[in-house]
This record gives C-alpha cells, sequence and structure tokens, in this order.
C-alpha cells in the first residue's frame, strides 16, 4: 500500500474517534512527508532536533511540528519559532528554558509533561509525585510564554496487553486527577499523547487523543545519520 493509502486507513480509524493522528517523520525523506502532506496530513512528529529544523526549512509553512523525542535544553532555541507543541518535557529547568526562548521569539509554546509509566529503565519522564512537585513550584507559575496542555507516556515495550492497558490506564487517572486539581478553568488541558503503532488502539480506548504512528504510514525507515553541527552549541 501507498503512504496515502496506510494514511487514509489510520485517519479513518483514529480521527472518527476524535484523537489526533501524529505521522512520525523522523528519518523519512522529503518526498514521503510530502506524499502525506498532499494526502492531508498535517501534523508530523521528530525526534530529533537538528533533522526537524532541516525540514520545516523546505516544506509548507502549514505543517504543524510535534517534537517527540528527549529534547536537551541547549537545543531548544533552534524550534523555538516555529514547533507546535513538545512533547516529552520532563524538567522544570527544561520548561524555564523553553519559555526563556518562547518569550524571545513572542510566542507562546505549548507543552506536554511526559510521565514515566513504563516498566523499563530506558524511558524518560517525571515521576506522578514530581508532575505535582513541579505544578506546585513557584518558579513554574512564574513561567508566561508556555502553556501546559496535557500529558504524554510511553508503555512497556512488551507484548503483553494487560500490562499496556494498565500503564495508559494509570496515566489517565493521574491525568483526571491533574485537571481537576491545577487545570480546572484551563480547558486547553486536554490531551494525552499515548500510543504507537504496536499499542495505539490499546490506548485510544483509554482515553488517549494523540497517537503517534510511524514505520505503519511511511513504511520501512531509511537510516540516515543528519549532521549535528548544532549540538556543539
Amino acid at each position: 500500500m501507498s503512504i496515502a493509502d496506510n494514511l487514509k486507513k489510520y485517519k479513518s480509524e483514529v480521527e472518527s474517534d476524535g484523537v489526533k493522528l501524529i505521522a512520525v517523520s523522523k528519518t523519512q525523506p522529503i518526498e514521503s512527508i510530502l506524499e502525506a502532506y498532499n494526502a492531508g496530513q498535517r501534523i508530523f512528529g521528530e525526534n530529533h532536533v537538528q533533522e526537524m529544523v532541516e525540514k520545516e526549512a523546505q516544506l509548507p509553512k502549514d505543517i504543524e511540528w510535534h517534537l517527540i523525542g528527549h529534547l536537551q535544553t541547549n537545543k531548544v532555541k533552534y524550534i523555538a519559532p516555529f514547533v507546535k507543541l513538545i512533547h516529552g518535557v520532563d524538567s522544570l529547568k527544561l520548561l524555564q528554558e523553553i519559555d526563556k526562548q518562547a518569550a524571545k521569539n513572542k510566542r507562546v509554546i505549548d507543552c506536554l509533561l511526559q510521565v514515566y509509566i513504563a516498566d523499563e529503565d530506558t524511558k524518560f519522564g517525571l515521576g506522578f509525585d514530581e508532575v505535582i512537585e513541579l505544578l506546585r513550584d513557584e518558579a513554574f507559575a512564574g513561567l508566561k510564554n508556555i502553556r501546559i496542555v496535557g500529558l504524554m507516556g510511553i508503555a512497556t515495550n512488551t507484548k503483553n496487553e494487560k500490562q499496556i492497558t494498565v500503564e495508559f490506564n494509570e496515566l489517565k487517572v493521574f491525568f483526571d486527577g491533574i485537571k481537576v486539581s491545577f487545570f480546572r478553568k484551563e480547558d486547553s488541558f486536554k490531551e494525552i499523547s499515548t500510543g504507537m503503532s504496536a499499542d495505539y488502539k490499546i490506548a485510544v480506548e483509554e482515553g488517549s487523543t494523540m497517537v503517534r504512528i510511524g514505520s505503519s504510514i511511511f513504511g520501512k525507515r531509511v537510516i540516515k545519520h543528519f549532521k549535528n553541527d548544532i549540538s556543539a552549541n
């Protein structure tokens, strides 16, 4: 099947439930992203800053770029002019840098707090208690150029669907509690970003509002090593 056919399948499946489809375009060439764009896709997710910066410069300006990978503070400045949503915010320090760079660009940047829900040591994220601690911090209250619009989580890499279901459910329950406690009057706090190609159906059942699907849309990834010229800055 073509990229357009794959995209149509997933869009009809998840968007009928009001869930946003993020086409994960990391390592994909410009031509493949354009094929998805011409088939109606507007939200694309990238893991690496350098790659996203290069692609943003070459592609239509009505694309919503989501940074879904781990973000280092020293690279925020490169995406601050255009990024639509940063999914993996896992510290107050990172939020403060995003706020600083957003202010320089006269923008408010939407962010998701990444919550650690997996039974693995390799995942990033805040613990449930750390999220509450961050939201209560006076330094957080002073940030005016970021907006927390929800939570993000990555489930354990396992075929045990029961475990994945429990992890996604725990995040949804936590989201509901955070909403009541900290964001009751803010309609913008509404997003839960969970679910990828292997587990997106479970994620949607457990309340996800965004799913991140890549290879199932684009096919096998072409591995390309992007230049690291900005990583030294």
